[in-house]
């Protein structure tokens, strides 16, 4: 935690290899919008990430399925990938941070990040794996304030005097020693 012009923040640095999934689903680009179907279905995933020569070039989502295939009619097992799918493919950095994948989620409108190493997909980062690990973060974040909320302290640095003392109250945010805060009776 920073204290940073009379506000608190907590950072948390989660490198994004900590929440992706690995070996995302793939399909060339040959390949047809039936059979990116099937290959969700087996993975029980919402996108395929479309490679030509082995290399990332797109994404199909359940999305673009819907709405780019079944939405007008067209027979998914006639309908070619490189038709509908999303495309220039849009990745993060294996070595990021998941505040740089939702940043680059917000920024571009994408609920999927392929993580990419050397030219690589090596895994894929969802919106719901950034929530997940938010969720995390604050259940932890309750379980300290809590902990923050108890009266007494065996011994510590005293918040206005600067001096240490065994028996520490928080007084209005403020961690204070008996000498402190006796003054604030007084006054």
């Amino acid at each position: 935690m920073a204290n940073h012009n009379d506000s608190i923040r907590f950072e948390i640095r989660v490198p994004i290899r900590e929440v992706m999934r690995s070996h995302p689903t793939t399909i060339d680009v040959g390949e047809t919008v039936a059979d990116a179907a099937r290959a969700m279905c087996r993975d029980e995933v919402g996108s395929c990430i479309v490679l030509k020569d082995n290399l990332p070039i797109g994404i199909i989502t359940e999305e673009d399925i819907n709405c780019k295939v079944v939405a007008q009619d067209k027979k998914p097992s006639s309908a070619h990938i490189s038709e509908i799918m999303s495309t220039p493919l849009i990745t993060i950095g294996a070595d990021k941070l998941v505040a740089d994948a939702a940043y680059i989620m917000v920024k571009h409108r994408v609920r999927r990040l392929p993580v990419v190493e050397n030219q690589t997909v090596i895994g894929m980062v969802t919106v719901r794996d950034i929530l997940t690990v938010a969720n995390e973060m604050n259940e932890l974040m309750a379980d300290l304030i809590e902990i923050n909320r108890e009266e007494e302290y065996a011994m510590g640095v005293c918040d206005r005097c600067g001096n240490m003392s065994d028996d520490l109250l928080r007084i209005d945010a403020l961690m204070l020693c008996p000498v402190c805060r006796e003054e604030d009776r007084i006054i």
